[in-house]
């Protein structure tokens, strides 16, 4: 067991520390200070709805945009998500139009279609189409070399980011031009 001697607390000092009424002192002004006054009033609750839907409109969005200067990691983020969507919902669009409509949509009509259209037409399309299946995904295996554990620093994040921005370039002259 310790003892105030072995703390190195001398006599005067153990009998402050120790006294009844300094215990009955501290609870007395702890108990006093911590009291505030608080004025309330009670409010409706669509009053309660209104003061939090005005108060979610004063909170900064995130990243905040007007502090933070632009970086590739939040920039790529961003990137990879808006193309997932995108090519996501070109997907099921296409799905869903064939379904509604096999005729129109079948491999055959769409083939026809592609063929009539100007070559300008066919590139700007197959680069619309290529930039962003090659960027997510490559950014996507940039994401699974993560999981592993690879390239966790910043230097690796930004190597990776940016082996990402030139294969993804590469990728859609290549695939543009097949």
């Amino acid at each position: 067991m310790m003892t105030t001697r072995a703390l190195g607390l001398g006599s005067p000092l153990r009998k402050t520390l120790f006294s009844p009424s300094l215990a009955r002192n501290q609870s007395l002004i702890r108990t006093t200070l911590a009291k505030r006054a608080v004025q309330t009033e009670s409010l409706p609750a669509s009053a309660a709805v209104d003061i939090l839907n005005k108060q979610r409109l004063l909170r900064p969005s995130s990243p905040h945009f007007t502090i933070y200067q632009p970086q590739l990691t939040w920039i790529a983020s961003i990137a990879n998500r808006v193309t997932g969507g995108a090519l996501s919902a070109l997907l099921y669009g296409f799905s869903l139009a064939y379904v509604v409509a096999p005729g129109t949509f079948d491999s055959v009509h769409v083939v026809e279609f592609v063929a009539g259209l100007p070559d300008v037409v066919k590139y700007a399309g197959k680069a619309l189409l290529a930039a962003p299946f090659m960027f997510h995904s490559l950014n996507g295996v940039r994401h699974l070399s993560w999981d592993m554990g690879k390239f966790m620093s910043i230097k690796g994040v930004y190597q990776t980011g940016y082996a990402v921005l030139a294969g993804s370039a590469i990728g859609t002259v290549a695939l543009v031009l097949l």
